[in-house]
């Protein structure tokens, strides 16, 4: 076999891959830029975002969620305390643990950047049927499990 044989590019997966790599880098691009003028990155999104849906979680349980290390999240949290975006409160159990809960105000910037998340995603998605955005959704679903850490 010769080099050119070995190569990955004429690969459908591969060539697919790397599709979706190329969209991925996009809409982070996009979603950052249109999120700008609210002053919130989206890490800080992501932390919002699941306080909302969890409040009261551990600083562990949200590292292990946002697939980051614990001292990404400790150093990210003083910021957006001291921003009054979310409060930390001892675990009336476990006073080792601490329990993040969305402040109002970080209620507040997270119900206007998700609409500027939710007109994006409007607008990126508005390229597939409802069939397709499903299937890639599943398809999605199925590569994250597949690497899902144990």
């Amino acid at each position: 076999m010769n080099k050119q044989q070995e190569l990955p590019w004429d690969n459908p997966r591969f060539r697919n891959w790397i599709a979706v790599v190329r969209a991925e880098k996009a809409i982070v691009r996009e979603l950052s830029k249109a999120l700008a003028p609210l002053d919130i990155k989206l890490v800080q999104l992501d932390v919002l975002m699941n306080l909302f849906r969890h409040p009261g979680m551990s600083q562990h349980d949200l590292a292990r969620r946002l697939l980051v290390g614990r001292s990404n999240i400790t150093m990210l949290l003083p910021q957006l305390e001291r921003q009054g975006l979310l409060r930390r409160e001892p675990d009336t159990k476990d006073k080792r643990v601490m329990r993040l809960f969305l402040t109002a105000d970080g209620e507040d910037l997270l119900m206007k950047a998700l609409k500027v998340y939710t007109a994006l995603i409007d607008r990126v998605m508005a390229q597939s049927s409802p069939d397709e955005c499903n299937m890639m959704g599943a398809v999605m679903h199925r590569i994250a499990d597949a690497l899902k850490e144990e």
